[in-house]
């Protein structure tokens, strides 16, 4: 019977020993640079090895631990031992590598991995050399590097192109061109905003002549609410924000307050460990100077974002399990960049968190009161019919954006009332005596202006710590029914050392450890550089660390570690100011340069890893939304408010019950808002949304996919939104007098910022004829057409022409151009 239990004793056929050393001895292998464990040897064992010889004590088999260089060199009981510093020959290692015995071979069939020879050669050398190992790049904290030399000192605009440049002149190659003007235009408009810059805004920074202008524009956009959105919905995507509890009837929950603190707080640049704060303890830590006294209270609603259930006959002990877990695995997630969840049955398989750390971490929620809707009695005195559901506790707030009108109405209701008799009922036998036509009046506008403050609270499940916080079990192998697992209170991941905290640590500790820095045994500079990592990716589509959401011995290497470690130290020196880190990668040279390459380049560095040009790519789900709108003039640039319903196809909600509800869609100016406004339903995302690849929110989301699918060309296609949006362009278009050319060029330049060009000109000309020719033979489709949506249609514009450029603004509106960043 084959073992995997342990290695046996060496003892090779000859042929097998004098293959692995001539691997180890080869001329040409020992002329190329040497193996870096982190870089080429730990990435192998990770993926091949560590899930059987790695972290996990309770799972390793043949107690070998690779994952550990004192393990990994200790003589086993067989007598062998794995590696053999210095000695490829005698490392059981190699030989099971090279075995052809499917008994002994390693790793083993039935893993489905297998080792290329260009990876047995490597580990190979690596023994040769010695088998030197490294700490894991993450869990060393980042240290000065400094800008770096470079030969063409003409070109770094700021520190990032010095590390830039540096890494392009040591491979030979030079970065591309500068973006034209209006390209960058486009580009960090919508980077920064999510939105295109207007025409009038196009016109303004092409006709400005001063050479600071670009400095000046990405001010202006910093300061911007637009601004604030587009990092709010980055943000959302991290600590799983959406509108529904998720499971079973997946019905709506009263969060949307939160989502525009999110907002408020990237408006006013709160700092990033204030940000920390107060949404893991802001009802803990109160308010400081400055701060509107609510702002704590909005922030820590971060802690009910999680999933939910509503069922009848749910097992409690199960739940609490289930919420534990969820918030775990966000915390770790959305601030450390590491994969804590994977801890929740066993040790880590790849990192060094034991399933205690997992506990431990989740005893830091103990206190958060939120398991009234757990609760029976509780449960049996709501109505599963009502919605959204009951998730106490919950009170009626302001959110941040009303408060000024809220203050405003404070005031002259207070007025009104103090001057206003009250009411006094007369005796039955006296008939009532009237009031004057202006008392009556005062009442009148003292009834509307209550109704219009009455409208601006909504209601927000808020965060309360319990006076007793639930006891936290370690449950064994994450069995929620069983109770025999030792009692765990707050702390730290182990490896990473402890809180100097006075008592039982709270979630406020957890917030100060994981922003503070190593010299107040914090780690914020791994949060740092997680944060710094992921703004990063914002500006050029990927990270300098491409595995955003996993910084662990599954993740990647950084490409560009020095200047990661440097973007997170610059960070925290700045305050932790997000403003000043996106102002510092957004005005750097390395940002500003063409995106177009040669193809020796592209074939060289198709991922564009060392940074030779920017990237393209389409743009997120909600800015196909909002740029759409924008062109077509219907956009609403509101702040804040409840989650909004757009057009939805009749029917999509079919298979939600508990209870089966119809859609409602807005039938007001909400219709036309923001991307960043939408209802977000978990279960069931709007279609668009979906489309374009926009997450459920059901975990933290890093890294958002971009697919290319039918679905999406349908979506911009037939999309009562883009429809509508196509209708209110042509009649900009139509309204705008002059020629078709002259119209054609307007759809041209609220859509792509640009003139059409000479084939472009044509193609839209014989669209246009064709569609008129279509609609003077077809008034009823031409009026099918123009019913889509509920914008008002200009009666005065002939139907049939106002359909034809319907048409061809839906081409242009499609265009590949419109939806994506260059």
């Amino acid at each position: 019977m084959r073992s995997l239990l342990v290695f046996v004793r060496w003892g090779r056929p000859a042929v097998h020993a004098a293959t692995v050393w001539a691997v180890a001895a080869n001329p040409l292998a020992a002329a190329a640079r040497p193996p870096d464990f982190n870089r080429d040897i730990r990435p192998i064992l990770s993926h091949n090895c560590f899930a059987c010889h790695g972290p996990d004590e309770h799972d390793r088999r043949g107690g070998l631990r690779l994952d550990d260089r004192d393990a990994a060199v200790a003589e086993l009981d067989s007598g062998s031992r794995a590696i053999v510093p210095g000695h490829p020959e005698e490392s059981e290692l190699v030989a099971r590598l090279h075995e052809t015995d499917p008994d002994m071979v390693m790793p083993p069939p039935e893993s489905n991995h297998v080792l290329t020879a260009a990876q047995k050669e490597l580990l190979a050398r690596w023994i040769a050399a010695g088998a030197p190992y490294a700490p894991h790049w993450a869990y060393v904290a980042p240290r000065r590097h400094g800008p770096p030399a470079v030969r063409d000192e003409s070109w770094p605009t700021n520190w990032i192109d010095r590390f830039v440049l540096a890494r392009l002149e040591a491979e030979g190659l030079a970065p591309a061109a500068d973006a034209d003007a209006l390209t960058l235009l486009r580009r960090i408009t919508f980077d920064l905003t999510g939105l295109p810059p207007s025409p009038e805004e196009v016109d303004a920074y092409l006709a400005d002549t001063r050479p600071d202008r670009y400095e000046r524009l990405v001010d202006h956009l910093l300061a911007s609410p637009r601004h604030a959105e587009r990092l709010a919905a980055w943000w959302l995507d991290l600590v799983r924000y959406a509108d529904t509890v998720g499971y079973h009837g997946d019905q709506p929950h009263n969060i949307s307050p939160y989502r525009d603190w999110v907002i408020k707080a990237f408006l006013e640049d709160v700092p990033f460990d204030r940000f920390t704060e107060l949404q893991l303890a802001g009802d803990l830590v109160g308010p400081r100077d400055g701060e509107h006294p609510d702002d704590p209270v909005l922030a820590s609603s971060y802690n009910r974002l999680l999933q939910t259930t509503h069922e009848g006959g749910l097992q409690a002990k199960e739940y609490r399990a289930i919420y534990q877990a969820d918030r775990i695995r966000n915390v770790s997630g959305a601030w450390m960049g590491a994969t804590v969840g994977c801890a929740q049955c066993h040790d880590h398989k790849y990192d060094p968190y034991t399933a205690a750390d997992f506990y431990r971490l989740g005893a830091f929620f103990a206190d958060i009161d939120d398991e009234r809707h757990l609760d029976k009695a509780g449960l049996g005195k709501q109505n599963l019919n009502t919605l959204p559901t009951i998730r106490s506790p919950e009170i009626r707030i302001v959110g941040p954006f009303d408060r000024a009108r809220a203050e405003e109405l404070d005031a002259t209701i207070h007025s009104l009332e103090s001057r206003l008799p009250p009411l006094v009922l007369p005796p039955r036998a006296q008939p009532p005596e009237p009031e004057s036509d202006s008392i009556v009046a005062d009442r009148k506008r003292l009834a509307k202006l209550q109704k219009e403050r009455s409208a601006l609270e909504r209601t927000l499940m808020v965060t309360k710590a319990l006076e007793e916080p639930r006891t936290v079990r370690i449950l064994p192998r994450g069995n929620w029914m069983d109770d025999s697992g030792d009692v765990v209170e707050p702390a730290i991941p182990t490896f990473l050392g402890s809180i100097p905290a006075k008592g039982r640590a709270t979630r406020a500790d957890l917030a100060q450890w994981l922003v503070n820095p190593a010299q107040d045994s914090g780690i914020g500079e791994f949060t740092a550089r997680v944060t710094a990592n992921r703004l990063w990716a914002i500006f050029f589509g990927a990270g300098l660390c491409r595995s955003l959401g996993d910084f662990g011995g599954q993740g990647e290497l950084p490409d560009h570690p020095e200047l990661l470690d440097d973007l997170a130290l610059e960070f925290m020196a700045h305050g932790w100011s997000v403003r000043d880190l996106v102002r510092t990668i957004v005005t750097s040279r390395a940002y500003r340069m063409s995106s177009e390459a040669p193809e020796e380049l592209l074939a060289r560095d198709p991922d564009n890893r060392l940074l030779a040009r920017q990237g393209r790519w389409r743009l997120p789900a909600e800015s196909v939304r909002d740029t759409a709108l924008a062109a077509s003039g219907l956009l609403v640039e509101r702040l804040g408010g409840a989650s909004v319903h757009p057009y939805q196809p009749a029917g999509y909600y079919g298979h939600l019950n508990f209870p089966q509800r119809d859609y409602k869609q807005d039938d007001d100016d909400r219709q036309w808002r923001r991307g960043l406004y939408v209802h977000w339903q978990r279960m069931f995302l709007h279609p668009q949304l979906l489309a374009f690849d926009a997450p459920t929110r059901e975990e933290c989301t890093a890294v958002r996919m971009r697919s290319n699918t039918p679905k999406a060309a349908l979506v911009l296609l037939n999309d009562p939104t883009f429809v509508e949006a196509a209708r209110k362009l042509a009649e900009l278009a139509l309204k705008s007098g002059g020629s078709d050319d002259d119209k054609l060029a307007l759809l041209w330049k609220r859509t792509l910022s640009r003139m059409p060009d000479t084939e472009e000109l044509a193609l839209a000309r014989g669209l246009l004829a064709r569609r008129r020719a279509d609609y003077s033979a077809d008034p009823r489709a031409a009026a099918e057409l123009l019913a889509v949506g509920i914008a008002p249609r200009d009666a005065n514009l002939d139907e049939r022409e106002l359909a034809a450029w319907t048409a061809t603004s839906r081409a242009v509106l499609n265009l590949h151009e419109a939806i994506a960043r260059y």
